[in-house]
């Protein structure tokens, strides 16, 4: 017995720092968010579920949070899968120089967010950013754009700037699916007279569905918990046509107003839940079938 509790005498120390650092104010937020807790009044009142009633009561605003981070978590997801597969089939093959190719699909992957959006805020400026630029100087200025002041473009660029710096995580994973395919099922496919689709639609994605599984549980924890991007670019501008739900409880926070703050926080940690609830059925799914 005291073999097997040793090792746990290791992990109190990590234990104890992630009870208070990530449990204890986890639970501490929830209850807060119960509360008509600001930056106006001394005392911190009980008000039931008075701050998710402002939240679901139609104000706008914060039903914008919501679809945007919706629109945004489901779009990215598509984008960076669709992208990443397509470029995983690509540099699976014997193409000369595939492992240059593929370090620098992901060199973006390692830049810091906020360099990125820092970046990619230069790059996109109206005036003397390097897109339009570009577009004028080949005689296309009428495609030159407001990129992420134009309430039309700005989500959208996001969008780009996001699947751009993402994808190649994405194509990592699935690269490392595919080449786990072994060689045996293509070689009996083609003895059959299988062409490409065929492959792909009877081989490749049946088993690349677990790591398809991944990658899709990876964009939507990420596309709900996106913040920095969104900041970085527009800070939630213009008016809130790019506010997400944790631009939103930054700006909650800024306002003084800390209940409503702690609300969208818990209502995150809710979808959160249910995100990783569905994550695990269907992996465990997945699983049975592969048996």
């Amino acid at each position: 017995m005291n073999k097997s509790i040793y090792p746990f005498y290791f992990s109190i120390g990590a234990l104890v720092l992630y009870l208070l650092f990530f449990v204890i104010p986890g639970f501490m937020g929830i209850y807060f968010s119960f509360t008509d807790w600001n930056s106006y009044s001394e005392g911190i009142e009980f008000i039931g579920l008075d701050n998710f009633r402002t939240i679901f009561s139609g104000n706008e605003k914060y039903l914008s949070y919501l679809n945007h981070t919706v629109t945004f978590t489901i779009t990215t997801a598509i984008l960076k899968t669709g992208i990443g597969l397509f470029l995983a089939l690509i540099l699976n093959q014997g193409i000369k120089g595939k492992n240059f190719h593929r370090v620098v699909i992901f060199m973006p992957v390692i830049v810091p967010t906020l360099i990125v959006g820092l970046i990619f805020k230069s790059v996109l400026h109206p005036e003397v950013g390097l897109v339009n630029e570009f577009l004028r100087s080949i005689g296309l200025e009428v495609l030159a754009k407001s990129w992420l002041t134009d309430i039309h473009l700005a989500f959208k660029s996001i969008i780009a700037v996001d699947t751009w710096k993402g994808v190649g995580y994405i194509m990592v994973i699935l690269l490392a699916g595919l080449q786990a395919i072994p060689d045996m099922y293509y070689e009996a496919a083609e003895m059959d007279g299988a062409n490409f689709w065929n492959k792909f639609k009877h081989i490749i994605v049946p088993l690349l569905m677990p790591a398809l599984t991944v990658t899709t549980v990876l964009n939507f924890i990420y596309g709900f918990k996106v913040f920095d991007i969104v900041y970085a670019l527009t800070n939630g501008g213009p008016g809130y046509e790019t506010e997400v739900l944790y631009t939103g409880v930054f700006k909650e926070f800024s306002l003084g107003r800390y209940g409503v703050g702690t609300a969208l926080s818990t209502v995150m940690f809710l979808v959160m839940i249910v995100i990783g609830f569905w994550a695990v059925k269907w992996m465990s799914n997945e699983d049975e079938v592969g048996k």
